[in-house]
């Protein structure tokens, strides 16, 4: 085995959030210790950014030519890529950072896509020691990663194992194209009902589900947040990612809890939270309903935002996140945290949190998980060494005495 020329490339760097996070890697603390190029379809505007940014290579690659994604495989450590819809151009990519025990993280909410990648490459990436991780953006980290944490801090209290986590999001900021041509793609290869299933992402013979499992569909008044709560839009698929987190911890003996239940929910408000609430439900109810029809679909394209657009620096740079979190032992003893950053979520935390995974990947493998090789989540694959770099780049962790409206 030679030693990669680079310890990360990044892949779909000329996108919009591909440019984000070429700058952030750029600009990063940790610079001095990682070589990264960038790689994309077009050597003109790699060329072109690469002089801006000072990376120190440029790969020409097209997502769908395989050869062209070993070529560019071979030269790396880690892998990240913000090239969507993923389910188009990240198939080639996956397969060849599974087979050569190459690291992989990405920013897809393809869930229905991951389901795919985990029965084609799961055992391949295990016995090559590749660590693919979907989900690094916005969606998963806060979810995924916070329900880690979370869980950890009612260890250290409470001696015990965890049987809820509750998340309550807030959050403000844009939408970019290439996040909508996502969910267009899903929605016109008929994949979106398949987000239904609460344990689409588990291994086989995990999947008991209950009530508690079922995505929430209507507003109500949440005494531990001391607010109205809503359905979050983006439940179904963070709920998933948490719920194989847990799975696979309890495949190796671990596991946060017996009868481990996760869900989330959009937090509104007091005052007119219950509008807000029964407003958002209602609109998610109908998308769900006309998930599946052709004209849906056409009206999403003509619509919305196209591929390489987004919000303006100004939205971006207002943006902010937060999510409680409130962890209920065995027992009924209760520990409550909060995280949050500031920057829309969509851009600047999403590559925020991608590249602190990549750079966690390439850089800090004496402090991940032993948990080896498969397709695996944020929390399974980083979990502390995540943490760390997170608070480092002004994401907050942090333990409450009391709920917060």
């Amino acid at each position: 085995m030679t030693t990669p020329l680079y310890d990360l490339v990044l892949f779909g760097a000329t996108g919009f959030t591909g440019r984000q996070a070429a700058e952030y890697l750029a600009r990063h603390p940790d610079r001095q210790r990682f070589r990264f190029a960038i790689a994309g379809r077009s050597e003109f505007r790699l060329q072109a950014l690469a002089d801006k940014m000072a990376a120190d290579g440029v790969i020409v690659a097209d997502g769908e030519d395989a050869e062209a994604i070993d070529r560019m495989v071979d030269q790396a450590r880690v892998v990240a890529t913000t090239a969507g819809p993923f389910a188009r151009f990240g198939d080639e990519l996956v397969r060849s950072c599974a087979e050569r025990g190459v690291h992989y993280a990405d920013i897809t909410g393809e869930t229905p896509w991951v389901r795919t990648l985990i029965d084609r490459f799961h055992d391949r990436a295990a016995t090559s020691g590749a660590r693919i991780v979907p989900c690094c953006g916005y969606d998963s980290v806060p979810s995924d990663l916070g329900t880690w944490w979370i869980v950890q801090q009612l260890r250290q209290r409470h001696r015990e194992g965890c049987r809820e986590v509750k998340a309550f999001h807030r959050a403000r900021g844009g939408v970019n194209g290439g996040t909508l041509a996502s969910m267009i793609n899903l929605q016109k290869e008929g994949r979106l009902r398949e987000l239904a299933d609460p344990f689409l992402l588990n291994p086989e013979g995990c999947r008991d589900a209950g009530p508690r499992d079922l995505d929430p569909t209507l507003p109500y008044f949440e005494k531990e947040v001391g607010a109205w709560v809503a359905p979050f839009l983006m439940g179904p698929i963070n709920t998933r990612v948490v719920r194989r987190s847990h799975a696979l911890l309890a495949e190796n003996g671990g596991g946060y809890g017996a009868n481990f239940r996760y869900q989330e929910y959009w937090k509104s408000g007091t005052f007119l939270g219950m509008l807000e609430s029964g407003s958002l439900a209602a609109a998610q109810a109908a998308g769900a309903l006309f998930a599946g029809s052709r004209w849906f679909g056409r009206a999403l394209e003509r619509f919305v935002p196209g591929p390489g657009t987004g919000p303006s620096k100004a939205t971006m740079d207002r943006g902010s996140f937060e999510c409680h979190l409130v962890a209920t032992s065995a027992s009924g003893a209760k520990v409550r945290g909060r995280l949050a950053g500031q920057g829309d979520p969509g851009n600047r935390i999403t590559v925020k949190c991608l590249g602190e995974s990549a750079l966690a990947l390439a850089l800090d493998r004496d402090s991940l998980p032993a948990t080896g090789g498969g397709l695996l989540t944020p929390a399974t694959a980083l979990g502390g060494a995540l943490v760390e770099r997170l608070t480092q780049a002004g994401i907050e962790f942090r333990l409450q005495s009391s709920p917060e409206a």
